[in-house]
């Protein structure tokens, strides 16, 4: 049997779990992976990416449900999508995306309580021996490099 280290995981493993939706938290403002802030959304990265580059936009307000958004977050949503795309084309040149929502825990949503758009880029080869047989995603790129990286296209500066 072959072995990933993931050392990163260890602290979430045995750390504290916070109380509350990890959207609505206080400290997610303050958060380094909150790429761009809008009116009634933000852009954050996802912290367990399926690939380098996967953002999530979300609203500020805590909703679920399609139906419990408002015109101006229905609006802001599908601009920051728009966003992201533009951005992650610039930065990475994927060859395609995955975009799209998980609606309740039956639909795959790891969050169910707070909805959320994922915003994937693709390039051909990307699921490789290792998703198909492995069940093992292999981001090539550390966090705080791709952050870095779609930081400069979105217009903030870079930082350590």
């Amino acid at each position: 049997m072959d072995s990933i280290m993931a050392p990163g995981r260890m602290a979430y493993i045995k750390g504290e779990k916070p109380d509350g939706c990890i959207f609505c938290r206080e400290s997610i403002r303050e958060n380094d992976l909150v790429m761009y802030e809008g009116t009634s959304c933000y852009i954050i990265m996802n912290k367990y990416p399926y690939t380098s580059g996967h953002l999530l936009v979300v609203p500020f307000r805590h909703v679920c449900d399609m139906e419990e958004t408002n015109a101006e977050e229905r609006v802001e949503m599908m601009e920051l999508t728009a966003l992201c795309v533009k951005t992650l084309k610039e930065a990475f040149a994927p060859e395609g995306f995955n975009i799209g929502m998980n609606l309740g825990k039956a639909a795959g949503a790891g969050v169910d309580d707070h909805l959320h758009i994922h915003v994937v880029p693709r390039w051909l080869g990307d699921t490789n021996f290792s998703t198909v047989l492995g069940e093992v995603r292999v981001i090539p790129e550390d966090l705080t490099e791709t952050r870095n990286t779609l930081l400069r296209y979105l217009g903030k500066k870079e930082e350590g």
